[in-house]
This record gives structure tokens, sequence and C-alpha cells, in this order.
């Protein structure tokens, strides 16, 4: 593990094993925690780097033994793009190479219709945060046809495990998914 991701999960893990923080404080004190982490592009092994021709890749980098948080590099080949989908939990997402764009949906309570809002442009080095409280629907592309972005992700929970639902932007309908990671197996 290299020194700068060893040191982010040390204090990452020390912010988290403070208990009864509310979620406003650990999006707060983890976003600025994984700012300084994707300020630098130096650390994430070539390994946890790799693209795949058609989808994008999401690998686990590190998942707490408690489950409190787990650490996410998601890998966007040219022009890859998630659907419209949710996390169920805090997120904390740093770009740390390329961009990537994220357009944020809200969903009205009484139809279950999805409203698109505002569409954000993360470069390396800017940390926006999900959750369902801030706003946890999105849909996330990579910026560029022609190249490969990464960024890196904290969840508040081991997101490859979690429950969550993809949304048909028509419709509101909605598909439970567990996403897993492209680099481990777990029964």
């Amino acid at each position: 593990m290299h020194p700068r991701f060893e040191q982010f999960i040390h204090r990452m893990d020390a912010l988290m094993a403070r208990g009864a923080l509310v979620e406003s404080d650990i999006l707060r004190q983890g976003g600025a925690l994984l700012g300084e982490l994707v300020a630098q592009d130096d650390w994430l092994a070539p390994e946890y780097a790799q693209p795949h021709p058609q989808f994008y890749q999401q690998y686990l980098l590190y998942c707490c033994p408690e489950q409190r948080f787990s650490v996410v590099s998601f890998v966007w080949g040219p022009g890859q793009k998630t659907p419209v989908h949710d996390h169920t939990v805090w997120g904390l997402i740093g770009m740390l190479r390329g961009s990537e764009q994220s357009r944020a949906f809200s969903r009205d309570a009484r139809t279950g219709h999805l409203q698109p809002g505002e569409v954000r442009l993360l470069a390396p080095g800017d940390v926006q945060a999900v959750s369902p409280r801030v706003g946890d629907i999105h849909e996330v592309s990579n910026s560029h046809a022609d190249r490969v972005s990464i960024s890196i992700h904290v969840y508040g929970a081991d997101i490859g495990q979690v429950r969550r639902h993809v949304f048909d932007p028509q419709t509101g309908s909605t598909k439970e998914f567990i996403s897993g990671y492209a680099n481990t197996r777990r029964a």
C-alpha cells in the first residue's frame, strides 16, 4: 500500500472511529481528507487503474473490517457512463485523473418521476458528496471520448454489497442491484 493511501486510510478510520458524528461532519471532514488524497496522482497501483473496453470498472481498494467505510477506484473508459442510480449511504467522490460529469436527479415523492437537476463537471482534485440527505440519485459519465478518467469514491458501507437502485429516467421505475467489484468476489 502506498504511504499516501495508507495515511488516508488511517485518518479516515480515525474519523469514523469517533462515532456519533453527524453526516454533515463526515462529509465535510472526510471530503477534506479525500481532497488531499486526490490532489496527488502518484499513489494508485496500476492494477486498480485498468479500463474495460465496454464497462466502467469498480475496484475495491479498501474496506474497513467493521464496514464503516469502503474506498473504491472507478475507472472510466472513453465515453463510458453509469445508469441513473442511487447509493442509499453517504458517499464522497474525488476526481483523480481526467474528468467526469455528474447529472443529479430528484425523485418526485408523489409520482416517482425523476427530475433532472444540476450537471457538475469534476476535474482532478475536486470532491463531491452524495447521500440520501444531500442528493443521492445521479448519472455519471467520463467527460472524455478519447481517454480514461479515474475517480476515487469513499462510501459509508461496503458499497459493493449494498442493495441499491437503478432508475429508468423516463418513468422513474426502479430495479434493485448489488454492484460488487471488478477485482474481488465475495460469498
